[in-house]
């Protein structure tokens, strides 16, 4: 999902490179692979983005993993 980070490239790569191999450790199929994926965000939405800024958030969210999409 491109998006611009403050964070370094080597940084996000590794942590998806982590996360991915916890799924095909388990064996997850795509369906499972994007619920887990789903709560996860869920759950970072809920428990570290104030009430007020989650509206937000998840639009912006949802319109970069959408582009992310089309762009590939």
């Amino acid at each position: 999902m491109a998006i611009k980070s403050k964070n370094s490239n080597t940084q996000v790569e590794s942590i998806i490179a982590e996360l991915l191999a916890v799924l095909e450790k388990h064996q997850a199929p795509t369906d499972l692979s994007l619920m887990a994926l789903g709560n996860c965000v869920t759950h970072l939405l809920q428990n570290k983005v104030p009430a007020e800024s989650r509206a937000v958030v998840t639009e912006q969210f949802a319109k970069a993993l959408s582009q992310s999409v089309k762009n590939n």
